[in-house]
């Protein structure tokens, strides 16, 4: 009975044979049929060079010993299409060897039992490649990563996670140093941001502890000043809980005016409302109850030893700015660009212009040219930002909100009585530059900013934002005072200063 076993063992056997066991080379079909070796025995055993093949196109190839897999070796995966190529002990990855998988992932480093365990380098199906040390197929330990989008780390993992003190140096240019915990950086560190800000302190769940949350200026919610007179604006940086911010440097504000949306009466003409509605639909509102529109801003110039200054250049400013903008001045003016009258966003508010008058559209062609603009926007200096000298400029000779003012007083006075020849009854007086286009019906040039009531707004527009945030903008109200109010509490304390004359 044993013998009949033995002889039909021997037939799923082709090979060699020494003392009745299979020994050099042969072929073998296990009982299950879903096994086939071919290569080299030994005594009975596996043993030197063979190839082991699965009935679902799996296979090893490399050296065995004794009958196990041992030594250098293929291995390929039928079903997920992976293969590896290095060491194997007791048929596990085991050693130095290179894994790739059919998703593009590739892997060269050292494993144990079959995971990527020790030194390494792997590349991900994204693309992204890290170097350093594994256990139990994940980061851990020191290492460096670089990522598709340009950033790269290096500093410490734990399973697959940023921790300890590493290095981050983004691709936009920006660089952290510091303390990781779960990917965020947590702990004492420093940033570098490629706006230009800098913080350096300490760090809760990606985020600055400390950092800048909102802006204030100082002064309260309401600042006065004279007509003609120049003021300054002083922005303080804060946290959310209202304490100064420490360790932050660099945010760009910009500063701009807008001035209050006038209320026409119901009686003006169906084309002054028409106007206004226009208007209103890009003003800006503020938290003062109401509205504003763009309002042109200047800083006051000094005479120097070279001779007298250039007469004040105003910030841009934009009647038909987009909805929800402040008075735009445009980020190049960090490195003295300009193009007057180049901006046509806003749409056209009457006499088919842009609704994008700035300042210098009063000015003839060779003055335009010759204007330096002044820059809106300012530097933080730890947690305060100064803008002074500061002055509202004469209003331009097509600021439309103005025209808009003129014309509905002149609308809202007893109309002119018929002259000889006018039998037409629907007929109306001259609207002036806003409907016809011509400047000399209606012009505001040289006149002073009027008294009333102005919005003055300062806006983060660090760029990119600072964290990907950008602060929410700061207002205050400006109530211009009438300059002879001025000049009358000048001329009481002169008569209060004079001595007194004895006859």
């Amino acid at each position: 009975m044993a013998a009949v076993k033995k002889q039909a063992e021997n037939s799923r056997y082709v090979g060699d044979v020494k003392n009745l066991k299979r020994n050099g080379f042969g072929i073998y079909v296990y009982p299950n049929s879903y096994f086939r070796y071919e290569g080299e025995w030994s005594m009975g055993e596996k043993h030197g060079h063979g190839k082991l093949l699965m009935k679902d196109g799996s296979y090893y190839e490399g050296e065995f010993s004794h009958g196990e897999i041992e030594g250098n070796g293929s291995r390929y995966w039928a079903k997920t299409g992976d293969c590896y190529s290095g060491q194997f002990t007791g048929g596990e990855l085991h050693g130095f060897g290179v894994m790739q998988r059919a998703n593009g992932e590739r892997y060269e480093g050292q494993f144990s039992s079959g995971q990527r365990d020790g030194h390494g380098s792997l590349v991900d199906k994204d693309g992204q490649t890290y170097e350093g040390s594994f256990y139990q197929n994940k980061r851990h330990g020191e290492g460096q990563m670089r990522y598709r989008n340009g950033d790269q780390y290096e500093g410490g993992w734990l399973l697959d996670q940023k921790q300890g003190h590493g290095v981050m140096r983004c691709g936009d240019g920006s660089v952290y140093e510091g303390q990781w915990r779960n990917n965020l950086f947590n702990g004492q560190g420093m940033m570098i941001h490629t706006s230009g800000v800098t913080y350096e302190g300490l760090w809760m769940n990606g985020r600055p502890l400390g950092g800048t949350s909102k802006m204030v200026i100082e002064g309260g919610d309401v600042l006065e000043v004279f007509q003609e007179s120049p003021f300054c604006v002083e922005v303080r940086l804060q946290t959310e809980e209202g304490e100064k911010t420490t360790g932050e440097s660099g945010r760009v504000l910009q500063i701009s005016a807008g001035i209050r949306m006038p209320d026409l009466s119901p009686t003006s003409s169906a084309s002054l409302l028409k106007m206004a509605k226009d208007i209103k639909e890009n003003a800006i509102q503020t938290p003062f109850g109401f509205q504003v529109v763009s309002y042109p801003l200047m800083e006051r110039a000094f005479e120097s030893s070279r001779g007298p200054a250039a007469p004040p250049t105003p910030a841009v400013a934009a009647v038909g700015a987009k909805s929800g903008s402040v008075a735009e001045a445009d980020s190049s003016l960090l490195e003295g660009e300009w193009e007057s009258g180049s901006r046509s966003d806003g749409p056209a508010l009457g006499g088919g212009r842009a609704a994008t008058p700035s300042y210098l559209d009063g000015l003839s062609a060779g003055q335009e040219e010759s204007c330096t603009p002044w820059s809106a926007n300012r530097r933080a200096e730890e947690d305060q930002v100064k803008f002074q000298d500061l002055m509202l400029a004469p209003p331009p000779a097509d600021f439309i909100l103005f025209q808009l003012d003129e014309l509905d007083k002149k609308n809202t006075k007893k109309p002119p009585s018929k002259g000889p020849g006018d039998n037409n009854p629907d007929r109306r007086p001259s609207m002036g530059s806003c409907l016809t286009g011509n400047p000399k019906k209606v012009s505001l040039e040289g006149k002073s900013m009027r008294p009333g009531e102005y919005a003055v707004m300062v806006k983060d527009v660090t760029s990119p934002p600072f964290l990907g945030q950008a602060l929410p903008t700061a207002f205050a109200l400006l109530r211009v005072l009438p300059a002879k109010m001025k000049k009358k509490s000048q001329t009481d304390k002169t008569e209060k200063t004079k001595p007194d004359k004895t006859i």
